[in-house]
């Protein structure tokens, strides 16, 4: 299958390629998703309200393990010294916190991510917007998002992340 898509894909850029000399002038562009997501003030905007958004849970979290692992630590130098049935309860205790802590540690990363990709998918939108809107001014046939190999003047990556910083997206 990916032998097929491979091919399916050089055939199409022969393609266009044979097109692009019988057609006068045939444009193509290319935007790196991952230099926006880095480099747009949208995208750095998203990610500190991500970070202020979960910044207390997080720090809960850490606070939580590291309350556990003095309990593990107080429960092992201590542990000779207590009789069997106090020891089995406070291991107890402990595994019980441990897996409270492990599902909470679960459900921040589950909301997190969740979180991450709403507001990565809210850039990705406008920076589509914005793509659209430099392909028909500049009069592009083809603009590319995902390529081995882009020659720079092809390269619109620059223009797209000074529209979004600007905020001037229709």
């Amino acid at each position: 299958m990916k032998h097929f898509l491979h091919q399916t894909t050089v055939s199409t850029l022969f393609g266009l390629a044979c097109l692009a000399t019988q057609a006068q002038e045939f444009r193509i562009g290319f935007v790196s998703t991952d230099r926006i997501f880095k480099e747009a003030g949208t995208a750095k905007a998203a990610q500190s309200k991500l970070e202020q958004e979960f910044s207390k849970r997080e720090k809960d979290l850490v606070d939580q393990s590291a309350a556990l692992k003095t309990m593990a630590e107080k429960l092992e130098r201590e542990a000779p010294t207590l009789s069997e049935g106090q020891r089995a309860s406070r291991q107890k205790q402990l595994v019980d916190q441990d897996r409270d802590h492990q599902r909470k540690r679960r459900e921040f990363q589950e909301d997190l991510t969740a979180r991450k990709n709403e507001e990565l998918q809210q850039v990705l939108e406008r920076a589509n917007k914005v793509v659209k809107q430099v392909a028909e001014a500049e009069k592009y046939d083809l603009i590319l998002q995902e390529a081995v190999y882009v020659n720079p003047r092809h390269d619109i990556t620059e223009k797209v992340i000074k529209i979004l910083n600007s905020g001037v997206v229709r």
